[in-house]
């Protein structure tokens, strides 16, 4: 009776241990790529441009308030009639820092075409943090932009960081990335612009 017992409990217990691997293995995302800077050029599987996944049909995002550096509020109705790509990023990020210069390249080049780069960080050190962030990385191009309790992050459904928005003209959200990418290159711009415009 005992080895019977003991030998039930034992299996009961193996089973649970298989099925706690199996649920775990199910839930894990593959392992997002890794991105290093060097140079000032973005290392690792990059070797193709990995594009945004639409939305069909676009949706309005939810509302959501964010603050300049200056700490004026702002929401994505202050830039209607313009496309917006927002990215949520933070210092500690290293997938944000590795994209920070690409994400800067990609905004001097929108600009001519009225699409704003929104970089919505999350740092709770607010806009000095940032600013120093990008005077240490010699980051030019980027506002200072914040999200510093991540209200905006949550209201949009963000799984985690960077995530990347792309608000086309009329207000809607028509594309996302989470991720880091290489967003200065000719076909990331060309995509963002299609989207975007």
């Amino acid at each position: 009776m005992q080895i019977t017992r003991r030998r039930a409990i034992l299996m009961g217990s193996a089973a649970l241990a298989g099925g706690t691997l199996a649920a775990a293995a199910l839930w894990r995302k593959p392992a997002p790529r890794v991105f290093t800077v060097a140079d000032g050029t973005m290392a690792g599987d990059v070797t193709a441009w990995a594009g945004l996944t639409p939305l069909d049909p676009p949706v309005v995002p939810a509302p959501a308030g964010f603050t300049d550096g200056a700490g004026k509020a702002y929401t994505l109705a202050d830039f209607a009639g313009q496309g917006v790509i927002v990215n949520l990023w933070a210092t500690w990020c290293v997938p944000c820092v590795a994209e920070m210069p690409q994400l800067a390249a990609a905004a001097e080049a929108l600009a001519g075409a009225r699409i704003a780069v929104l970089p919505l960080s999350s740092d709770r050190g607010g806009a000095e943090v940032v600013r120093s962030f990008y005077a240490s990385h010699d980051i030019g191009g980027l506002e200072v932009w914040l999200d510093p309790k991540g209200a905006a992050a949550r209201a949009w459904g963000a799984r985690g960081l960077p995530t990347t928005l792309v608000i086309d003209r009329r207000g809607r959200e028509v594309a996302r990335l989470e991720g880091a990418r290489e967003w200065a290159r000719p076909d990331a711009l060309a995509e963002l612009t299609r989207l975007a415009g």
